[in-house]
């Protein structure tokens, strides 16, 4: 346990005792339960001092102060970040990327079978970031009504990217509908763009778009820029349906990020395909 994480403990605790000694009236006494199990915990103790009001009250905020430091909260270590470098294979396209393919241990929809496999590279310095449960359609597998996240990589330096799943109904009528039978870039991302920026999509913020084909599977590829945006100021984007949903790839930065990080955005745009 790192030193800083029990000093503010001690200086609560010491202020805590500090003021119980002067105003012994402003604390309750704690239990004698407690105090019993204090002693059967030290049987060597002088019971005279577990009869003690002061002693008793100062047993039971040591045992506080104790829980306090050794307790660990289960969810942030579950949601400890380390570099995908250390953990996922080099891009066999690029060596100084590592690729993610996901799998069903990766996300609720894969496991549900309602998303099909898909894949991207990335630096090996970002890190992978937790999505909440509410966010991840978890509750909802395999008929959820509105899009989620699937997925959320980012480095504080470069940026962030993160794939988003909509189910095709929302879209379209048409059952295994292709990206072409929704219609055209521009009405993709008039229905997906606020899922881009976090908040709302403006038409004037679509800067460029473009159709890429890759085997039998159609792409729609997005540059926004988008000054309001929650995601960040400059947003990638790219789009395909496969199945009973589409999947969306949005990769986002700052202006910041932006100036130095565009080209490794793009290269993890260019690269993601279902």
């Amino acid at each position: 346990m790192a030193t800083g994480s029990t000093a503010p403990v001690s200086h609560l605790l010491s202020s805590i005792l500090a003021t119980s000694a002067r105003s012994p009236s402003l604390f309750t006494s704690p239990p004698e339960s407690l105090a019993i199990a204090i002693a059967s915990s030290n049987p060597s103790r002088p019971s005279q001092q577990l009869r003690n009001p002061i002693a008793r009250r100062r047993e039971f905020f040591t045992g506080i102060a104790l829980a306090a430091v050794l307790w660990k909260d289960p969810s942030t270590s579950e949601a400890k970040e380390v570099e995908v470098g250390s953990y996922l294979p080099p891009a066999p396209s690029n060596p100084s990327f590592v690729v993610f393919k996901a799998t069903p241990k990766d996300t609720p929809a894969l496991r549900a079978g309602n998303v099909q496999p898909y894949e991207f590279i990335l630096p090996p310095t970002w890190k992978q970031t937790r999505v909440a449960n509410i966010l991840s359609g978890n509750y909802c597998q395999p008929k959820c009504a509105e899009p989620w996240v699937e997925v959320k990589f980012e480095d504080e330096n470069e940026g962030k990217v993160q794939v988003v799943a909509s189910p095709l109904i929302r879209l379209t009528n048409k059952p295994n509908a292709t990206i072409e039978d929704i219609g055209s870039p521009e009405k993709v991302i008039a229905s997906l763009g606020p899922f881009v920026t976090g908040n709302t999509f403006d038409s004037d913020e679509l800067l460029e778009t473009s159709v890429e084909k890759l085997g039998n599977q159609t792409y729609y590829k997005y540059v926004l820029e988008t000054p309001f945006a929650l995601t960040g100021s400059h947003n990638l984007a790219k789009a395909t349906a496969k199945g009973n949903t589409v999947i969306l790839f949005v990769a986002s930065a700052s202006d910041k990020q932006w100036a130095s990080s565009q080209k490794t955005l793009k290269a993890m745009l260019d690269s993601f395909q279902v």
